[in-house]
């Protein structure tokens, strides 16, 4: 975990060539492999890591993504995700991840997701998530408040409150 409360280490990748299409370009469906890596990181920053996973069967899905493509990202990039706490709740998580490359001063796309906390078997089902995850996911939510401005939102993503 990062020493600041508020943050998180971003999630760091080279592209691959075979990621590149016949414009030049990383392919739309790659910005997702990188973002569903970007969460798999941050789920080890939360602790909910490979270890937590064996212990509790408990692991992230997840339920809703949505990705806006804003510059060109190109084969020679080396792209970072910096994953914010927008919102959660006992179960959930609405999680935004900023992507980034050193070639363009502006993100390159922004991306969100909805992740659900769930104990896997026969019939998988959501779970509150341990004390100390729940904590931390509280902080970078404080921490995450009104950092969203000048980033596109699309059709709202949120946790419903009964």
């Amino acid at each position: 975990m990062s020493a600041n409360a508020g943050e998180l280490s971003p999630y760091r990748t080279a592209i691959a060539a075979d990621w590149i299409d016949y414009n030049g370009h990383l392919r739309d469906a790659y910005y997702g492999v990188v973002f569903s890596s970007a969460i798999d990181e941050f789920m080890d920053q939360l602790g909910l890591d490979e270890a937590y996973r064996k212990r509790t069967h408990c692991t992230l899905y997840t339920l809703e993504t949505h990705i806006h493509y804003l510059r060109e990202v190109k084969a020679s990039d080396d792209l970072a995700v910096q994953i914010a706490v927008l919102d959660c709740d006992q179960k959930r998580i609405h999680a935004r991840g900023v992507f980034t490359c050193a070639r363009v001063a502006e993100p390159v796309a922004v991306a969100e997701a909805m992740l659900l906390h769930v104990m896997q078997g026969a019939a998988p089902a959501s779970a509150p998530f341990p004390p100390p995850a729940e904590q931390r996911l509280l902080e970078l939510r404080s921490a995450a408040a009104g950092t969203d401005a000048g980033l596109p939102q699309s059709r709202k993503i949120e946790i419903r409150r009964r």
